[in-house]
């Protein structure tokens, strides 16, 4: 359950991140509130998948689906750059986070 709840903690950092990228700096109302929203059921996620993973485990899960997420929402949505350095790198730091489960003890 815990995994479950990390994953869920990730998918919601992108959503965060992408919503407020839309809030503009905060100056629209509703991105606004949903980068909030957002932000808080992600760290109680985490917060709560910490209680029995890892902290660096967990983090680094957390972080990683974040910014891996972000990546490809930017690539997908925003019409951001796909250049073979920043694919290569999201392929880095996706090799990072398989070995981080595959070297957990939870």
């Amino acid at each position: 359950m815990a995994w479950t709840m990390l994953i869920a903690a990730g998918l919601l950092e992108v959503v965060w991140a992408f919503t407020m990228k839309q809030s503009e700096g905060f100056s629209k109302l509703w991105p606004s509130l949903i980068t909030l929203a957002a932000m808080v059921a992600s760290f109680a996620l985490l917060a709560l998948a910490m209680r029995s993973l890892p902290l660096g485990t967990a983090y680094a899960i957390w972080t990683g689906i974040g910014a891996v997420g972000a990546f490809l929402v930017g690539i997908a949505v925003l019409g951001e750059s796909a250049s073979a350095l920043r694919v290569l790198a999201a392929l880095l730091i996706v090799s990072g986070l398989v070995l981080m489960k595959l070297s957990s003890d939870a």
